[in-house]
């Protein structure tokens, strides 16, 4: 990863790892790294940046609701309205099945999750657009970028979360150990959202159609994932293609954690290895990209 920047007219002589001035003293600089052999993720240079990630969380807290008149209320209002809607035209008029769960907990269980990480994936796939004065002035870990556009958003969904239990309390649900799930599924949901930020983010610098493309992969990605309807009415055969969508076991997992209901392992596997298979390789992808951020941002 790069360290410090270079300054002043040089003769290039990188067999140390500097350039060489003409006065015979070294300057340091940047050394691109990208096509070395990398460890994952720094986490100690991230740790070492961690204020400026919270000044770039914050940031974006302030940017989303400024000038907003009802502020944070829009992060109760759009699960909310999605869910009633659900609820009226999937709950009542079709009636989709919903294995004994009231439709509106149902419906909301999965937009809980499903909100978020579409909101996340969202803002971070054009962070660094957003960001281009910064990145391409001084240096820190470009991905604090798409790091603190995601976490921008865990205050509404800590919010949504809040309603959700109470939605559960509301209709007598009774918890037993599987409540303990419940964080799991959502750190699971925040670390998926990372991943496909940090991978969106540097492919829309390089790639500008990827902004434009992204809103109907949303929309169709929201409708193959079990939100207004249970993975139970996908029959068998093709069930595991379901399974290839990560969301799928964590909406399923959050379901279970606060209906009762026996947990799909299978499906909750399945979101936890691609999950952590797709972070590694979208922070990989990042680092290639990175060496040409400030040419095509």
């Amino acid at each position: 990863m790069s360290k410090a920047v270079a300054t002043g007219p040089s003769t290039a002589d990188l067999s140390d790892g500097k350039y060489s001035n003409r006065s015979g003293g070294s300057v340091p600089t940047i050394v691109n790294q990208a096509d070395k052999p990398l460890a994952v993720l720094d986490v100690r240079e991230i740790w070492a940046y961690r204020d400026l990630l919270y000044f770039l969380t914050w940031r974006d807290i302030k940017v989303r609701y400024k000038q907003a008149a009802i502020g944070a209320a829009w992060a109760i209002i759009q699960p909310l309205g999605m869910m009633l809607i659900f609820t009226v035209f999937f709950g009542i008029f079709i009636k989709v099945p919903t294995e004994g769960i009231p439709f509106v907990l149902f419906f909301y269980c999965g937009l809980v999750p499903w909100t978020f990480f579409s909101a996340a994936i969202g803002a971070g796939s054009v962070s660094l657009l957003s960001s281009s004065n910064l990145v391409t002035k001084v240096y820190f870990p470009r991905l604090i970028v798409p790091m603190a556009a995601v976490g921008a958003l865990f205050i509404d969904l800590l919010i949504t979360c809040a309603i959700l239990i109470g939605l559960a309390l509301y209709f007598g649900i009774t918890w037993g150990w599987g409540l303990l799930a419940l964080p799991a599924m959502i750190a699971l949901t925040i670390i998926l959202a990372v991943a496909f930020s940090i991978w969106l983010a540097a492919v829309t610098v390089k790639y500008r159609d990827i902004r434009h493309a992204l809103p109907f992969v949303i929309q169709l990605w929201m409708f193959l994932t079990p939100i207004v309807y249970p993975l139970s009415v996908v029959h068998e055969k093709w069930r595991w293609i379901m399974y290839l969508n990560p969301l799928t076991g964590v909406v399923e997992g959050m379901r279970a954690s606060l209906t009762g209901r026996t947990f799909n392992w299978v499906a909750i596997l399945f979101s936890i290895v691609i999950t952590f298979v797709v972070l590694p390789i979208s922070i990989r992808v990042f680092q290639r990209i990175e060496k040409t951020f400030a040419d095509v941002i």
